[in-house]
């Protein structure tokens, strides 16, 4: 059974982050932890929260773009809105990475070239010298 509240301590080895980024995030307004004096205590909704930040920042996406995403979320809609706004921000991302890919083997395929032509030209230095 999953518990209902975490602390701080069981958040962080459950998803292996510092205590420092849970309270990062709760400084930017992503997590709401529970506030017992200096305790925090993370409840379902911010364990669900922390997964689609982590998720997001894995993809590339800035914290506030994360959370525009997370703001969208709706009981009344079971979080649909959110889901499809996601889905069109994966899209937007998923086309940007295959242009840093296509850009990026570009590049290595003009450095293999040159690395081809100077290690040309080292040849040529051997044998003329």
């Amino acid at each position: 059974m999953t518990k209902e509240v975490m602390t701080i301590r069981e958040m962080c080895d459950a998803f292996n982050v510092t205590p420092r980024t849970l309270r990062f995030y709760e400084a930017k307004e992503l997590l709401f932890p529970i506030r017992e004096g200096q305790k925090r205590l993370f409840t379902k909704r911010d364990r669900a929260r922390l997964i689609l930040i982590l998720r997001g920042k894995k993809f590339g996406f800035s914290l506030e773009e994360i959370r525009q995403l997370l703001n969208l979320y709706s009981e009344e809609d079971g979080g649909e809105a959110q889901m499809r706004n996601t889905l069109k921000a994966y899209h937007v991302k998923l086309a940007e990475m295959e242009a840093q890919k296509q850009a990026l083997t570009e590049l290595m395929t003009e450095l293999e070239d040159e690395i081809g032509f100077v290690e040309r030209r080292i040849e040529g230095l051997k044998r003329d010298g």
